[in-house]
């Protein structure tokens, strides 16, 4: 072994500390005595000086700028990570950071304004320059596979200083999952917030909490998810991290918006390029002709001259965050941006006022423009309208079926002595109509009743123009004499009947799921999966029929000029008796608080019966179950070519079990090829 290999060179010797009075040390000052003659000594000093190398005080803006690269696979804008491009996002990152004092960062936004890539860039800081152990919750374990293969494997692959750290997921032992990323000093864990196992599966220094508002009430029925996650950074007291972003939904139940009001409620005040007043951009100060969207401009709120969109990336880059509000925890701090912000080239103005214009008409649509382009919550008015009011618009029908009406469905209530039904009829927009209210005696003990029920399901209805209709879809309710139902329902076949089971609370992810198919007894006999079962979120169909009721009917001149009736509008018959309309109008949404203080809102009965609202929320999902939020316009044009065959036609043959009789309100299933069907946006 010769010595230069083997004994370090007196003039290779690292600083420790430099500058005009500091003392300079060598590698053998610091080594004086140690005997070093061994192979590998240079690669132990190597490792001992970056070991005693200080990391570069660097907030996550700042790493990102220098080390993240963005891939094709997970970005529209691929190449080198700016922070320039949204000037916005650098303070929030600046939160991040080891250095500053924030434990609590939230974030309320409207939808792809880069808040998720800003918490994307701390989990490559943190493995690149503050290795701990760390958390990443989403929604669903589902999408945390997603988002690991999409967004995680991305980031590490393309940012060669991650990659070095982070290895492949093929190789052995590498620590490496599709759900769990292992680096120097730390690791990171992803999960959903559907998960309890996974929610308290390690200790962890740092938390992101991604659409917070996506989460379920309960993680496995063990509790919120957002203090279970919290829960994991206890042991790291003031050194801990939380980042909590989300578009909010509904007021009183938007976590992110509970956090966001509890912060310093920050803003991001950009300047007047006419005048230079500083402001925070607000949606009612954007303008536009009537019926030009593309002459969306913002009216500036100290001289009210329009500012036009190509000043904005001069005002974002001129832009400060400043609190509005005074926190209760001095470590906790908010953000909110509307979409208004977007970068040029993202979400214009223009395309703003487009998206709010196609959104006017429906709730749903305007709820989620609400939540997607302002970033704010949705205000649920649970509000009964009187009844006395409903029975001032009753109307006398022409016929049984009036003329909007397309197709039938019912919802059944099973109760203790009875069965109640309620058919309504159907028309383009949801516009609705009451053509039956039936009571059958007897209840689920009595083969009589379920005897009147099956018949039910072949009788017919009069359409204003002739036709016949019959039921296109029965939804009963199996929350009471649960086997009875299965009982009846098995034999009725599906195309007909659907079973159904209300589940309570506004976060489900569609109004109505399944089916699901569920054990039943039928003749003392247990069947395996002997049932197929709907489950229908009333909470939400039950505020929908509300706001529906709500709905004023035209004037009498605005009709004779051909003004349309509005999407959704409630149409009562003159029979509906004032019992009917008590028990239509007999919850109230209300908002309660539990010991902690989180809100929840929900359905609450403000009369013992109501029947009426039940039998509207079970004919609803048939609605639903039979595609008609989805029904394309080729859809609709058949069930109006059905609805529209003249009076009915007199029996020509000596057939008389076949009735000759021209029906309409009938639903093709399958679907021929070609109808287009798409769930919308707001119901995804």
């Amino acid at each position: 072994m010769s010595e230069s290999s083997s004994t370090p060179s007196q003039t290779s010797g690292s600083r420790l500390h430099e500058g005009d009075n500091a003392h300079s040390l060598t590698d053998n000052d610091l080594t004086e005595g140690l005997n070093l003659g061994f192979d590998g000594a240079e690669d132990v000093l190597r490792a001992w000086r970056r070991g005693m190398r200080p990391d570069a005080d660097l907030t996550v803006s700042e790493w990102a700028d220098a080390q993240r690269w963005l891939s094709s696979r997970a970005a529209a804008e691929p190449g080198r990570y700016r922070t320039a491009r949204a000037p916005y996002l650098r303070e929030s990152m600046e939160a991040l950071s080891p250095s500053h004092p924030a434990q609590r960062i939230s974030f309320m936004k409207a939808a792809q304004v880069g808040a998720t890539e800003a918490g994307n860039n701390w989990i490559g800081f943190v493995i690149h320059h503050a290795p701990g152990p760390m958390l990443a919750v989403l929604p669903t374990v589902e999408m945390a596979k997603r988002t690991s293969r999409g967004r995680i494997d991305p980031l590490i692959e393309d940012s060669p200083a991650l990659k070095e750290r982070v290895q492949p997921a093929r190789s052995r032992d590498a620590g490496n999952s599709m759900l769990s990323k292992e680096f120097p000093g730390g690791i990171l864990v992803l999960t959903g917030a559907n998960s309890a196992t996974g929610l308290r599966s390690m200790p962890a220094r740092y938390v992101f909490l991604d659409e917070v508002d996506a989460y379920p009430a309960s993680a496995d029925e063990e509790g919120d998810p957002v203090t279970l996650a919290e829960a994991r950074t206890t042991t790291f007291a003031h050194r801990r991290k939380v980042f909590m972003v989300s578009t909010p939904t509904i007021r009183g139940l938007s976590r992110i918006e509970r956090e966001f009001e509890a912060s310093d409620q920050r803003r991001y005040f950009v300047p007047c390029p006419h005048c230079g007043h500083k402001q925070w951009l607000q949606f009612e100060r954007l303008r536009w002709d009537k019926g030009r969207p593309e002459t969306a401009a913002y009216a500036c709120e100290g001289c009210e001259r329009p500012i036009a969109e190509h000043h904005k990336t001069w005002m974002l880059v001129q832009g400060e965050w400043r609190a509005t509000a005074i926190s209760a925890d001095p470590n906790a701090i908010g953000f909110h941006l509307p979409a208004l912000y977007s970068p040029i080239g993202w979400k214009s103005w223009e395309q703003i006022a487009r998206d709010w214009l196609a959104a006017q008409g429906s709730d749903e649509m305007l709820r989620a423009a609400r939540n997607t382009l302002l970033g704010e919550t949705w205000v649920e008015s649970g509000d009964a309208p009187e009844w006395q009011r409903l029975a001032d618009r009753r109307e006398a029908y022409a016929a049984q079926v009036p003329m909007g009406g397309l197709f039938l469905t019912a919802g059944a209530d099973v109760q203790k002595d009875r069965i109640e039904v309620d058919v309504w009829a159907w028309g383009r927009g949801l516009e609705s109509w009451l053509v039956d209210h039936i009571v059958l005696p007897g209840g689920p003990g009595d083969p009589a009743c379920w005897q009147a029920l099956t018949e039910l399901l072949g009788q017919t209805w009069v359409h204003e123009n002739g036709a016949v209709m019959p039921l296109a879809k029965l939804a009963i309710d199996t929350g009471y004499e649960t086997a009875a139902v299965y009982a009846w329902a098995r034999p009725q076949g599906i195309s007909q009947v659907a079973p159904v089971k209300g589940l309570e609370g506004f976060n489900r992810a569609t109004p109505v799921s399944g089916p699901t198919f569920v054990d039943a007894t039928v003749n003392g006999r247990k069947l395996k999966r002997g049932a197929r079962l709907w489950t229908v979120a009333t909470a939400t169909f039950k505020a929908e029929t509300y706001r529906y009721l709500r709905i004023e009917r035209p004037s009498d001149d605005d009709r004779a000029l051909g003004a349309p009736n509005p999407a959704g509008m409630i149409h009562l018959p003159d029979w509906a008796d004032s019992e009917w309309l008590k028990q239509l109008v007999a919850e109230q949404l209300v908002t309660i608080r539990d010991r902690r203080g989180y809100a929840r809102q929900e359905w609450q009965k403000m009369r013992e019966r109501n029947e009426a609202l039940d039998t509207r929320v079970y004919a609803r999902a048939a609605a639903w179950i039979l595609g008609a939020d989805r029904f394309d316009e080729r859809m609709w044009r058949q069930l109006e070519k059905q609805a529209g065959i003249e009076t009915a036609v007199t029996s020509q043959t000596a057939e008389p079990e076949k009735s000759t009789e021209r029906q309409a309100g009938r639903i093709a299933s399958p679907r021929r090829r070609g109808w287009k069907i798409s769930t919308p946006k707001y119901m995804e």
